[in-house]
Protein backbone atom coordinates (compact mmCIF):
# COMPACT_ATOMS: atom_id res chain seq x y z
CA UNK A 1 0.00 0.00 0.00
CA UNK A 2 0.61 3.71 -0.66
CA UNK A 3 3.35 4.86 1.88
CA UNK A 4 2.79 8.11 1.20
CA UNK A 5 -1.19 7.86 2.39
CA UNK A 6 0.28 6.17 5.56
CA UNK A 7 2.60 9.34 6.18
CA UNK A 8 -0.34 11.58 5.29
CA UNK A 9 -3.14 9.68 7.43
CA UNK A 10 -0.54 9.72 10.86
CA UNK A 11 0.15 13.22 10.60
CA UNK A 12 -3.46 14.44 10.02
CA UNK A 13 -4.44 12.34 13.00
CA UNK A 14 -1.40 13.40 15.19
CA UNK A 15 -2.67 17.13 13.76
CA UNK A 16 -6.15 16.77 15.18
CA UNK A 17 -5.60 14.83 18.21
CA UNK A 18 -2.80 16.60 20.04
CA UNK A 19 -2.29 19.62 17.48
CA UNK A 20 -3.19 22.97 19.42
CA UNK A 21 -5.99 25.40 18.22
CA UNK A 22 -5.89 28.80 17.41
CA UNK A 23 -9.56 29.95 18.19
CA UNK A 24 -10.20 32.96 19.15
CA UNK A 25 -6.88 34.25 19.02
CA UNK A 26 -5.16 37.35 15.92
CA UNK A 27 -4.99 35.68 12.51
CA UNK A 28 -4.92 36.82 8.65
CA UNK A 29 -6.85 34.44 7.18
CA UNK A 30 -10.60 34.36 6.82
CA UNK A 31 -13.37 32.86 4.93
CA UNK A 32 -14.89 33.91 1.72
CA UNK A 33 -17.68 35.29 4.45
CA UNK A 34 -15.22 37.48 6.13
CA UNK A 35 -15.33 34.88 8.95
CA UNK A 36 -11.93 33.87 10.65
CA UNK A 37 -10.32 30.75 9.41
CA UNK A 38 -8.66 29.54 12.87
CA UNK A 39 -6.65 26.90 12.80
CA UNK A 40 -5.50 23.14 14.82
CA UNK A 41 -1.69 22.96 14.34
CA UNK A 42 1.26 20.95 14.99
CA UNK A 43 5.27 22.57 15.26
CA UNK A 44 7.36 21.02 13.35
CA UNK A 45 6.29 17.98 10.83
CA UNK A 46 8.88 16.22 9.67
CA UNK A 47 8.14 13.64 6.96
CA UNK A 48 10.74 11.45 4.89
CA UNK A 49 10.02 9.97 1.24
CA UNK A 50 12.79 7.56 -0.61
CA UNK A 51 11.93 8.33 -4.05
CA UNK A 52 13.75 5.39 -4.78
CA UNK A 53 11.45 2.81 -3.73
CA UNK A 54 7.92 4.43 -4.89
CA UNK A 55 6.63 7.74 -5.65
CA UNK A 56 4.89 9.50 -2.89
CA UNK A 57 1.45 10.12 -4.62
CA UNK A 58 -1.43 10.25 -2.30
CA UNK A 59 -4.02 7.19 -3.64
CA UNK A 60 -6.49 8.55 -0.56
CA UNK A 61 -7.62 11.26 -3.28
CA UNK A 62 -5.95 12.15 -6.50
CA UNK A 63 -3.16 14.70 -6.91
CA UNK A 64 -2.89 16.29 -10.12
CA UNK A 65 0.86 15.41 -11.16
CA UNK A 66 0.65 17.78 -14.35
CA UNK A 67 -0.79 20.68 -12.77
CA UNK A 68 1.21 20.04 -9.89
CA UNK A 69 4.62 20.02 -12.51
CA UNK A 70 3.08 22.66 -14.02
CA UNK A 71 3.38 24.66 -11.04
CA UNK A 72 6.63 23.80 -10.08
CA UNK A 73 8.14 24.43 -13.64
CA UNK A 74 6.38 27.79 -13.26
CA UNK A 75 8.34 28.69 -10.61
CA UNK A 76 11.75 26.83 -11.33
CA UNK A 77 11.97 26.71 -15.11
CA UNK A 78 9.68 29.75 -16.04
CA UNK A 79 11.20 32.02 -12.92
CA UNK A 80 8.35 33.55 -13.03
CA UNK A 81 6.10 35.53 -10.81
CA UNK A 82 3.29 36.05 -13.43
CA UNK A 83 0.09 33.96 -13.30
CA UNK A 84 -0.75 34.48 -16.90
CA UNK A 85 2.43 31.69 -17.47
CA UNK A 86 0.50 29.16 -15.63
CA UNK A 87 -2.06 27.13 -16.75
CA UNK A 88 -4.16 26.76 -13.56
CA UNK A 89 -6.11 29.90 -11.53
CA UNK A 90 -5.01 28.61 -8.21
CA UNK A 91 -2.41 32.01 -7.32
CA UNK A 92 -5.58 34.48 -8.78
CA UNK A 93 -6.00 35.58 -5.62
CA UNK A 94 -2.79 36.80 -5.05
CA UNK A 95 -2.15 38.01 -8.38
CA UNK A 96 -2.31 41.74 -9.08
CA UNK A 97 -4.29 43.51 -12.53
CA UNK A 98 -1.23 42.78 -14.60
CA UNK A 99 -1.38 39.39 -13.03
CA UNK A 100 1.88 39.56 -10.89
CA UNK A 101 2.05 37.97 -7.66
CA UNK A 102 5.31 40.91 -6.81
CA UNK A 103 8.58 39.69 -6.06
CA UNK A 104 8.06 36.37 -4.87
CA UNK A 105 8.56 32.89 -5.86
CA UNK A 106 9.70 32.74 -9.53
CA UNK A 107 11.04 36.29 -9.55
CA UNK A 108 13.33 35.42 -6.69
CA UNK A 109 14.95 32.36 -8.95
CA UNK A 110 15.31 34.65 -11.84
CA UNK A 111 17.52 36.79 -9.83
CA UNK A 112 21.43 36.58 -10.78
CA UNK A 113 23.93 36.67 -8.24
CA UNK A 114 27.79 37.51 -8.54
CA UNK A 115 29.60 34.04 -7.65
CA UNK A 116 33.09 33.40 -7.99
CA UNK A 117 32.29 31.74 -11.22
CA UNK A 118 30.36 33.98 -12.46
CA UNK A 119 26.61 35.74 -12.38
CA UNK A 120 24.01 33.19 -11.95
CA UNK A 121 20.33 32.68 -10.84
CA UNK A 122 19.64 30.28 -8.08
CA UNK A 123 18.10 27.50 -10.56
CA UNK A 124 21.77 27.50 -12.42
CA UNK A 125 23.87 27.44 -9.36
CA UNK A 126 22.35 24.26 -8.13
CA UNK A 127 22.58 22.34 -11.32
CA UNK A 128 25.96 23.82 -11.94
CA UNK A 129 27.17 22.74 -8.61
CA UNK A 130 25.57 19.11 -8.96
CA UNK A 131 27.24 18.50 -12.00
CA UNK A 132 30.52 20.06 -11.03
CA UNK A 133 30.89 19.94 -7.03
CA UNK A 134 28.47 17.77 -5.92
CA UNK A 135 29.34 16.74 -2.86
CA UNK A 136 29.11 20.31 -1.85
CA UNK A 137 27.05 21.02 1.55
CA UNK A 138 26.30 24.49 -0.27
CA UNK A 139 23.80 23.58 -2.87
CA UNK A 140 20.48 25.17 -1.95
CA UNK A 141 17.34 27.94 -2.52
CA UNK A 142 15.87 30.61 -0.68
CA UNK A 143 12.65 32.28 -1.49
CA UNK A 144 12.54 34.40 1.81
CA UNK A 145 14.43 37.48 0.91
CA UNK A 146 13.91 39.99 3.51
CA UNK A 147 14.35 42.97 1.71
CA UNK A 148 11.78 42.09 -0.80
CA UNK A 149 9.01 41.36 1.24
CA UNK A 150 6.98 44.41 1.35
CA UNK A 151 6.59 43.89 -2.90
CA UNK A 152 5.31 40.16 -2.20
CA UNK A 153 1.38 39.81 -2.70
CA UNK A 154 1.99 36.45 -0.42
CA UNK A 155 5.17 35.66 1.69
CA UNK A 156 6.96 31.89 0.66
CA UNK A 157 5.38 29.18 2.55
CA UNK A 158 7.79 26.08 0.79
CA UNK A 159 10.44 28.49 0.90
CA UNK A 160 14.22 26.01 0.89
CA UNK A 161 15.56 23.19 -0.93
CA UNK A 162 18.64 21.88 0.22
CA UNK A 163 20.53 19.64 -1.76
CA UNK A 164 22.36 16.77 -0.30
CA UNK A 165 24.33 14.39 -2.99
CA UNK A 166 25.41 10.55 -1.63
CA UNK A 167 26.81 7.77 -3.01
CA UNK A 168 24.33 4.67 -4.18
CA UNK A 169 24.36 1.75 -1.14
CA UNK A 170 24.17 -1.25 -4.02
CA UNK A 171 25.43 0.12 -7.21
CA UNK A 172 27.57 2.72 -8.73
CA UNK A 173 26.48 6.21 -8.79
CA UNK A 174 25.05 9.43 -6.89
CA UNK A 175 21.94 9.37 -5.28
CA UNK A 176 20.55 13.41 -5.31
CA UNK A 177 18.40 13.73 -1.71
CA UNK A 178 16.19 17.33 -1.06
CA UNK A 179 14.86 18.83 2.04
CA UNK A 180 12.01 21.00 1.25
CA UNK A 181 11.86 23.82 4.28
CA UNK A 182 7.79 25.34 4.42
CA UNK A 183 7.02 28.03 6.82
CA UNK A 184 2.98 27.16 7.09
CA UNK A 185 1.06 24.48 5.42
CA UNK A 186 -2.68 24.10 4.88
CA UNK A 187 -2.38 20.32 4.88
CA UNK A 188 -5.52 19.07 2.85
CA UNK A 189 -5.28 21.39 0.00
CA UNK A 190 -1.68 21.34 -0.29
CA UNK A 191 0.26 19.12 1.61
CA UNK A 192 0.06 16.24 -1.03
CA UNK A 193 0.81 18.76 -4.20
CA UNK A 194 4.02 20.40 -2.30
CA UNK A 195 5.27 16.74 -1.91
CA UNK A 196 4.76 15.86 -5.29
CA UNK A 197 5.74 19.13 -6.45
CA UNK A 198 9.44 18.12 -5.25
CA UNK A 199 9.22 15.01 -5.47
CA UNK A 200 9.28 15.42 -9.34
CA UNK A 201 11.77 18.36 -9.30
CA UNK A 202 14.19 16.04 -7.72
CA UNK A 203 13.37 13.36 -10.26
CA UNK A 204 13.99 16.05 -12.88
CA UNK A 205 17.41 17.47 -11.16
CA UNK A 206 18.59 13.95 -10.82
CA UNK A 207 18.31 13.05 -14.51
CA UNK A 208 19.87 15.79 -16.18
CA UNK A 209 22.89 15.86 -13.87
CA UNK A 210 23.19 12.05 -13.83
CA UNK A 211 22.03 10.47 -10.54
CA UNK A 212 19.47 8.57 -9.40
CA UNK A 213 16.64 10.33 -7.23
CA UNK A 214 16.88 9.25 -3.26
CA UNK A 215 15.21 10.63 -0.36
CA UNK A 216 13.24 14.04 0.04
CA UNK A 217 12.38 15.43 3.70
CA UNK A 218 9.27 17.79 3.96
CA UNK A 219 9.79 19.69 7.24
CA UNK A 220 7.08 22.13 7.94
CA UNK A 221 7.29 24.83 10.79
CA UNK A 222 3.68 24.89 11.10
CA UNK A 223 1.34 22.24 9.69
CA UNK A 224 -2.51 23.20 9.97
CA UNK A 225 -6.10 21.69 9.18
CA UNK A 226 -8.56 24.51 8.70
CA UNK A 227 -11.61 24.49 11.05
CA UNK A 228 -14.11 24.21 8.29
CA UNK A 229 -11.45 21.25 6.89
CA UNK A 230 -11.25 19.02 9.48
CA UNK A 231 -14.50 16.64 8.73
CA UNK A 232 -13.21 16.39 5.23
CA UNK A 233 -9.71 15.42 6.79
CA UNK A 234 -11.33 12.51 8.69
CA UNK A 235 -13.82 11.60 5.84
CA UNK A 236 -10.05 11.40 3.76
CA UNK A 237 -8.16 9.40 6.53
CA UNK A 238 -11.16 7.07 7.05
CA UNK A 239 -10.56 5.52 3.47
CA UNK A 240 -7.98 2.73 2.90
CA UNK A 241 -4.73 2.90 1.38
CA UNK A 242 -4.19 1.61 -2.31
CA UNK A 243 -1.29 0.66 -4.14
CA UNK A 244 1.29 3.39 -4.83
CA UNK A 245 1.75 4.71 -8.59
CA UNK A 246 4.48 3.93 -10.45
CA UNK A 247 6.27 7.32 -11.82
CA UNK A 248 7.27 7.76 -15.46
CA UNK A 249 9.64 10.52 -16.37
CA UNK A 250 10.74 10.91 -19.88
CA UNK A 251 14.34 9.80 -20.02
CA UNK A 252 15.02 11.48 -23.31
CA UNK A 253 15.11 14.65 -21.51
CA UNK A 254 18.62 15.84 -20.50
CA UNK A 255 18.27 19.54 -20.34
CA UNK A 256 16.08 20.76 -17.13
CA UNK A 257 14.80 23.89 -19.03
CA UNK A 258 13.39 21.16 -22.09
CA UNK A 259 10.80 19.35 -19.52
CA UNK A 260 7.64 20.00 -19.81
CA UNK A 261 4.30 18.31 -17.91
CA UNK A 262 3.68 15.98 -20.78
CA UNK A 263 7.15 14.55 -19.39
CA UNK A 264 6.04 13.15 -16.09
CA UNK A 265 2.91 10.60 -15.72
CA UNK A 266 1.68 8.60 -12.76
CA UNK A 267 0.98 5.04 -14.39
CA UNK A 268 -1.46 2.62 -12.45
CA UNK A 269 -2.75 5.44 -10.38
CA UNK A 270 -5.34 4.31 -9.10
CA UNK A 271 -7.69 6.72 -6.51
CA UNK A 272 -10.74 6.97 -4.16
CA UNK A 273 -13.28 9.81 -4.86
CA UNK A 274 -12.06 13.25 -5.21
CA UNK A 275 -13.01 15.42 -2.35
CA UNK A 276 -15.03 18.43 -3.78
CA UNK A 277 -16.11 22.25 -2.86
CA UNK A 278 -12.93 22.35 -0.26
CA UNK A 279 -13.50 26.08 1.20
CA UNK A 280 -10.40 27.80 0.96
CA UNK A 281 -9.09 30.62 3.55
CA UNK A 282 -7.24 33.90 1.73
Amino acid sequence: MSYADHVFIDMCRDIIDNGTSTQGEKVRPVWEDGTPAYTVKRFGVVNRYDLSKEFPALTLRRTGIKSCTDEMLWIWQKKSNNIHDLNSHIWDSWADADGSIGKAYGYQMQVKHQYREGMMDQVDRVIYDLKTNPYSRRIMTNLYVHQDLHEMNLYPCAYSMTFNVTKNRDSEGLTLNGILNQRSQDVLTANNWNVCQYAVLLHMLAQVCGMQAGELVHVIADAHIYDRHIPLVEELISREPLPAPVFWLNPEVRDFYRFTPEDVRLDCYETHPQIKNIPVAV
